[in-house]
């Protein structure tokens, strides 16, 4: 049987189950943006960058079979909990949903909430811009967040919201991923043009 805390930071197990729930291309792209996010977070704060990595990278792992409130991500954690993750792992990721009712403790829950939204959000921008990642500003992110329009399906209280419950000014956290991304921008498909 395998150790459940050593299971959380195993790389591979974890890409092999996101690969195997997820066929999408990007949200798989999401998923590693949230895990590169939290990886750095990690190492800034002294935590398990293995652990805190995967759990960003399987936050989302059954978005694709259970696209809706209240089944993600709560329909995940059968599976989770049959290949043997950890309790914490697992509510780390049912905690970054507020429908699933699991308040937030832990500086990993925390951050992983931060980190979800803005990943996503910061992508879009990064997208529309001929630069992509490099040179971006926390200022043309949060210029965006006005933009109703512009990525609707971002919940921009949340990006807010995350920003308080790790206790960061938001654009220090908006400027924190974006330099977390920045090395990764090829494989993120933000390589400047």
């Amino acid at each position: 049987m395998t150790d459940p805390d050593l299971l959380a930071r195993d790389r591979a197990a974890a890409e092999a189950l996101l690969f195997e729930w997820v066929s999408s291309e990007a949200l798989r792209r999401h998923c590693r943006t949230v895990e590169i996010a939290l990886r750095a977070y990690a190492d800034a704060l002294g935590e398990d960058a293995d652990a805190w990595g995967n759990v960003g990278l399987l936050h989302d792992f059954d978005w694709e079979r259970h696209p809706s409130v209240p089944a993600h991500p709560a329909d995940g954690q059968p599976v989770l909990q049959e290949r043997g993750y950890p309790d914490w792992f697992r509510r780390a990721i049912l905690s970054h949903a507020d429908h699933a009712g699991v308040p937030r403790e832990s500086a990993l829950e925390k951050h992983l909430f931060a980190c979800d939204e803005l990943c996503g959000f910061v992508h879009a921008c990064a997208l529309m811009r001929p630069d992509k990642l490099q040179g971006m500003e926390p200022r043309s992110v949060r210029k965006k967040m006005k933009d109703k329009r512009f990525a609707a399906n971002v919940d921009r209280d949340h990006i807010v919201r995350g920003a308080a419950e790790i206790d960061r000014d938001l654009n220090e956290h908006i400027a924190f991923v974006i330099a977390a991304m920045t090395p990764h921008a090829a494989e993120l498909g933000l390589q400047p043009g």
